[in-house]
């Protein structure tokens, strides 16, 4: 337990943040698993048409800091090319 005032609002703060990080990334990977799901089905137009839900997702998730800009564009370009494939 938090020995200070201070100690106690970090702990409270922190716990806010980190539910809100997780909401995000789950947000994340949903909208991924969907992008995949349709790459692997072979219904490529439908991908196509999520492709730039999932772009905008990872740049948003970037934006609030739930997770670093390098990761989201790896993660990105692996899905475009997945796409191409």
């Amino acid at each position: 337990m938090p020995n200070t005032k201070s100690a106690e609002r970090r702990m409270r703060n922190s716990q806010r943040k980190n539910l809100q990080n997780s909401a995000v990334k789950s947000r994340l990977r949903r909208a991924e698993r969907e992008f995949r799901a349709a790459v692997t089905a072979g219904k490529k137009d439908e991908a196509a048409k999520l492709l730039p839900g999932v772009h905008s997702a990872f740049d948003k998730a970037v934006k609030v800091g739930a997770i670093v800009r390098g990761t989201a564009n790896r993660k990105k370009s692996r899905l475009s090319l997945s796409l191409k494939k």
